[in-house]
C-alpha cells in the first residue's frame, strides 16, 4: 500500500488479552468491523468446558460477527485487515486480496516472531516499543508504517510491559488509521527473532547471574524446584551477585524471596512459605 489510504471497513484478527484494547478502540473511533477472526474456543478446567478466547469474549459483547477461519474475510466489504497477536499464519492467497497491516511489539527488526516482550526483556534492552507494519509472508518482515519506543526499566515487569505496549499500541494504531496510512519504510538493521517460550525457559537456572534470573522473574511465570516439586518463584528482588542454588534464608542465587507458589496451592509470602515447609538453611533448589 503506498499514498494516503484511510480504511474505513475492517476485519480484525486476534486471540489474547493483548488483542482486546485495540479491538474495543477501533470500534470507539467509528471504524466499522465487518469481522473478527480469533482462534477456536478451547476446553478448560476439570469439566472440560469449552472457552472462547478473549478477543472472541469481547466481540460477543460488541455485536460484531466471529469466525474462527481466515478465509471467511475473503468476499466481504474489507478494505483493510488489522492483525493483533492473531497467532496463526496468513496465507498468500488471502493477503493477495485483502491488505493486511500487523501491530508487532517490538521495534523492528528487532525480535520478530512470536515472543518479543520476554526476548527483549531476557536480553536486558534499555528499550523496546511498537510498531505498525505491512503484513507480508516473511515473519515480521514487511515495511513499518509508523513505531513507538517504550521504555524497559530496571524494575519493570512483564505485565506493566505489555499493559504499556498494548496502550502504547492501541494509540499509534488508531492515530494511523484515522489520519491515514502512507508510504511504509523499509526496516533497517539486523534482524533478531523471538522464538517461542517454552516451559524449559521459564525455569531458573541458578547458574545464571542474578541479574538474568531477576529479569525471568520479573516477566512471570519464572520456576525452580524445591524437595523434588515445583515452586514458582512469583516475585523477588535483587540484592546479591553470587550465582548459586543455596537457600541462605529467605535468599538464594543474589535474589531475596518474596513470594513463591509451591505446586498445588495459592501464591504465598516466602515467610510462610518457609514455616509451612520448616526450611532449614543450606538447603538447595533447582
Amino acid at each position: 500500500m503506498t499514498g494516503s489510504f484511510n480504511p474505513k471497513s475492517l476485519a480484525y484478527l486476534g486471540t489474547p488479552d493483548m488483542s482486546v484494547p485495540p479491538l474495543r478502540a477501533l470500534v470507539a473511533a467509528g471504524f466499522d468491523v465487518e469481522i473478527v477472526v480469533t482462534r477456536a474456543d478451547k476446553r478448560r478446567g476439570r469439566g472440560g468446558e469449552l472457552v472462547p478466547s478473549p478477543v472472541k469474549a469481547a466481540a460477543a459483547e460488541l455485536g460484531l460477527q466471529v469466525s474462527h477461519r481466515v478465509d471467511d474475510i475473503l468476499g466481504r466489504n474489507v478494505e483493510l485487515g488489522v492483525v493483533v497477536a492473531f497467532g496463526q499464519i496468513i496465507k498468500p492467497h488471502v493477503l493477495e486480496k485483502v491488505p493486511m497491516v500487523n501491530l508487532h511489539f517490538s521495534l523492528l527488526p528487532r525480535w520478530r516472531g512470536a515472543a518479543p516482550v520476554e526476548r527483549a526483556m531476557l536480553a536486558g534492552d534499555p528499550v523496546t516499543g511498537v510498531c505498525l507494519m505491512q503484513l507480508e509472508e516473511g515473519l515480521d518482515t514487511g515495511p513499518v508504517y509508523a513505531r513507538s519506543e517504550v521504555p524497559i526499566a530496571a524494575e519493570t515487569t512483564g505485565d506493566g510491559l505489555r499493559a504499556r505496549l498494548v496502550e502504547t499500541g492501541t494509540e499509534l494504531l488508531v492515530a494511523s488509521l484515522t489520519a491515514g496510512l502512507g508510504t511504509p519504510s523499509a526496516q533497517v538493521g539486523e534482524p533478531t527473532y523471538a522464538a517461542k517460550m517454552s516451559a524449559d525457559d521459564w525455569r531458573i537456572d541458578w547458574k545464571q547471574s542474578p541479574t538474568q534470573v531477576d529479569r525471568l522473574v520479573r516477566l512471570g511465570g519464572a520456576w525452580t524446584t524445591f524437595r523434588g516439586k515445583r515452586l514458582k518463584v512469583v516475585e523477588a528482588v535483587l540484592v546479591g551477585d553470587r550465582a548459586d542454588d543455596v537457600l541462605d534464608g529467605d535468599c538464594v542465587g543474589g535474589l531475596r524471596l518474596r513470594r513463591v507458589q509451591p505446586e498445588g496451592k495459592p501464591s504465598m509470602s516466602f515467610a510462610d512459605f518457609a514455616r509451612g515447609a520448616r526450611l532449614q538453611s543450606g538447603e538447595r533448589v533447582g
